[in-house]
């Protein structure tokens, strides 16, 4: 089969590599599309796994089973499915308390072969757990795989409790940021404020229900929120990218009593400096979010799949797989809000 191989940072081959076996137990996936997520650049173009190398990444999977162990009787060949990437264990105190986002046995998608490829296995662990869900006839495939990275947009909101009236301000507008301006306002929120560096992602943003858009590098993004907000500050601020000065300045933009989320994770090692005195005497909630629960997971993916979140809107650029590094350059440019890949296909 057809791969795309990474043999080090920014070293992605496109080549035939041995088509997997069938996991006993699971079944063989035909890959029929796969999102390409920040996360997955992030992994490609850095020296993500020390030297350990080949692999195949990619982890926002959907496709058609293509061949099923004996010993498995929940699916059949041609079934249309989505893979969600980490399977949660359902046993362990964190899943028991409801929050299978941190499960202390989750499949570890990042060390499994990933979508970038004509097939994938999917294991029989994976097949207990509660990672896979059949898309319904008629939907188009693409707009499945959009169910895993609004998994944790979606955890996030119903966490906070974004809700009717509120005004949200998210920065950063790549595809994470899309989808929390959507999610906001289809969740009742008044107004959305985004602010981004890149102009034309934040023209982009508008027709997701963003009501006013902030270049950080052409004013000053604390002073243009409170002039917004009237000097209020926002109910909810998202950091939904990776800048420590982001999370510095969230907690400027959020009213007395609000909450701030840091979203985006910022490299490691890095350190962001709070004022605290702001924090402590202003009454500000700080929230790390990070992934999704088992039923997060079920209702974004019908969510993303449904008419009323308009999937097709995200999906700014489909590409066969071959073209990868040509997915990767225009999200990196800011020219694609979400870039969907195509095995099997030239």
């Amino acid at each position: 089969m057809k791969a795309a191989v990474m043999y080090g940072p920014n070293d992605i081959r496109i080549e035939e590599v041995p088509k997997p076996v069938c996991p006993d137990g699971g079944f063989l996936l035909k890959v029929s599309a796969v999102g390409l997520c920040g996360s997955d650049i992030r992994n490609l173009t850095t020296d993500s796994r020390n030297g350990d190398y080949p692999h195949i990444y990619g982890h926002e999977i959907v496709g058609v089973v293509d061949e099923v162990s004996p010993a498995c009787k929940e699916y059949k060949k041609g079934e249309r499915l989505y893979i969600y990437p980490v399977d949660h264990c359902m046993q362990c105190e964190s899943c028991r308390t409801g929050h299978s986002e941190m499960c202390e046995n989750g499949g570890d998608y990042i060390n499994r072969q990933g979508g970038f490829a004509d097939y994938v296995p999917v294991t029989k662990t994976q097949v207990r757990r509660d990672s896979i869900y059949r898309i319904p006839d008629g939907v188009k495939m693409e707009r499945a795989s959009l169910g895993e990275p609004l998994s944790s947009v979606y955890a996030c909101q119903e966490n906070v409790g974004v809700g009717f009236g509120d005004t949200i301000v998210i920065i950063g507008a790549g595809p994470i940021g899309c989808f929390h301006s959507k999610l906001a306002k289809l969740r009742g929120a008044k107004t959305v404020i985004m602010i981004e560096i890149n102009d034309k992602r934040l023209e982009m943003t508008k027709q997701f229900g963003v009501d006013y858009i902030i270049n950080s590098t052409k004013e000053d993004p604390i002073k243009a929120v409170l002039a917004i907000t009237k000097g209020k500050g926002a109910d909810k601020v998202i950091s939904a990218n990776p800048s420590t000065q982001a999370q510095q300045q969230a907690i400027f933009m959020a009213k007395k009593n609000g909450i701030v989320v840091f979203f985006g994770g910022v490299p490691k090692g890095a350190l962001t400096q709070i004022d605290t005195n702001h924090v402590h005497y202003n009454g500000l909630w700080i929230y790390g979010h990070y992934g999704a629960n088992s039923m997060q997971v079920q209702k974004s993916f019908e969510l993303a799949i449904s008419d009323e979140f308009e999937a097709d809107k995200f999906i700014t650029h489909r590409l066969p797989l071959s073209k990868i590094k040509e997915g990767i350059e225009r999200t990196k440019k800011g020219e694609a809000i979400k870039v969907i890949l195509f095995p099997n296909e030239d």
